[in-house]
């Protein structure tokens, strides 16, 4: 009896806790609270009744997942905190971030402060999402003007955990942080490469990512100081070791060119084309097959845009409209947006004003569930049109392999 009281005491205690089960957390329970499931339960439950109930139900697990991230365990903390991120990241929440801004802000400040590690890095990528959230008004300023300080120190610190540092380089916005961390990877003037741990490594791509993403915003004069600084420089950062360095420093090159197209020409132009033609047929042994796949294919599209101004376009569907990604700065400011969202990147498109905005696509569409139906094709159809594609993606494709670089890989 008394060790079935102290259980039953400790369970009253932390009752409250329930909500943020590592169930409750995943993606899977909380993609059930999407606008897209909403309509499906509504259809279930019958009418407006059904969908107060889905909508109290989610907003007490949200008002769960804040209330824990003061909790004294950190594991609760970080679940808490990964709830919050995949609620931001599948629905749009304005109305009830909007009213609990400065608690969600205060909360983030905190396990910045105090947490560690992966506690850390969960609270930078919410406070993203957070000003995702909010839009480009003035309480995203102010959530910023007050992390701002914070993610200074952590970045400036080299003593802080490497994945915390990692997430934080993606929220702020100082353009002299970043090449501070990712110009310690360049290549030294005798061509020997700094020893550099892959944790390390990671961290110096997202501060030359971010660093690129920030490019896109910058005046005219702005860049031409850049472009005379550092793109001498960014070469040397092709002979890196790793590859997604390599990869993120051929695609900053290429929105530099992109950006400073009616600018002075560029002095080492026969260099940098010969270097970015030798990553893109790049058949070197030691080099996992993987990644010579992936950085072949980057480099060829990298070639292309400093020697002829083009770029790959793509398509992205999302409900019922498409949107051309057709330059390199729609593509960096596209793929931020996405490291952040993840899944739910199709449906912020859709919905979420502020994205919108960025993409110049206009109000979001109301389209009712019927109409999308109608639109629906079928199985087969969509079969059909799979085939077509990838029969025209591997003629496109062979026109631009060179098919002697793969002789002796296998």
């Amino acid at each position: 009896m008394p060790r079935n009281k102290k259980k039953n005491s400790r369970g009253g205690q932390h009752g409250t806790v329930q909500p943020f089960s590592d169930e409750d957390a995943s993606i899977e329970t909380l993609s059930h609270c999407s606008s897209f499931s909403d309509a499906t339960s509504v259809a279930d439950e019958g009418g407006e009744a059904g969908e107060d109930a889905a909508q109290e139900d989610f907003q007490y697990k949200l008002k769960g997942f804040i209330d824990s991230t003061v909790d004294k365990s950190a594991k609760t903390r970080q679940g808490a905190l990964d709830g919050l991120k995949t609620a931001m990241a599948t629905r749009i929440l304005y109305e009830f971030i909007s009213e609990r801004r400065m608690t969600i802000t205060d909360s983030i400040e905190r396990c910045l402060k105090k947490g560690k590690g992966d506690e850390q890095r969960a609270a930078a990528s919410l406070a993203c999402l957070l000003c995702i959230q909010l839009g480009s008004g003035i309480e995203s300023e102010e959530v910023f003007k007050t992390l701002k300080p914070i993610f200074k120190n952590i970045l400036a610190d080299g003593s802080a955990n490497i994945q915390a540092r990692q997430a934080v380089s993606d929220v702020h916005a100082t353009m002299e942080c970043f090449e501070n961390l990712f110009t310690r990877s360049y290549a030294r003037a005798d061509g020997t490469c700094p020893s550099i741990n892959p944790q390390t490594s990671q961290l110096h791509t997202n501060a030359l990512l971010s660093w690129a993403l920030l490019l896109t915003i910058c005046t005219a004069s702005q860049l031409k100081d850049i472009l005379r600084k550092h793109l001498s420089k960014l070469q040397r950062l092709l002979e890196s070791d790793d590859v997604n360095m390599r990869i993120a420093a051929g695609e900053t090159i290429a929105l530099l060119f992109e950006l400073a197209r009616d600018m002075d020409p560029f002095d080492d132009w026969d260099d940098l084309c010969d270097k970015l033609n030798a990553l893109a047929t790049d058949c070197n042994k030691h080099r996992a097959k993987t990644d010579k796949r992936k950085q072949r294919s980057v480099f060829r599209d990298v070639l292309k845009a400093v020697e002829e101004g083009d770029f790959q376009s793509e398509t992205i569907r999302f409900g019922t409209e498409r949107m051309t990604i057709d330059s390199w700065v729609r593509k960096r400011t596209y793929d931020a947006f996405r490291e952040f969202v993840g899944s739910g990147m199709n449906y912020h498109l859709q919905a979420n004003e502020f994205i919108r905005d960025v993409f110049e696509l206009g109000p979001p569409m109301l389209v009712d569930s019927a109409t999308m139906k109608a639109m629906k094709i079928s199985r087969f159809e969509r079969h059909l049109h799979n085939s077509a594609a990838f029969k025209a993606r591997t003629k496109a494709r062979s026109k631009f392999r060179d098919k002697r670089v793969d002789v002796g890989e296998f």
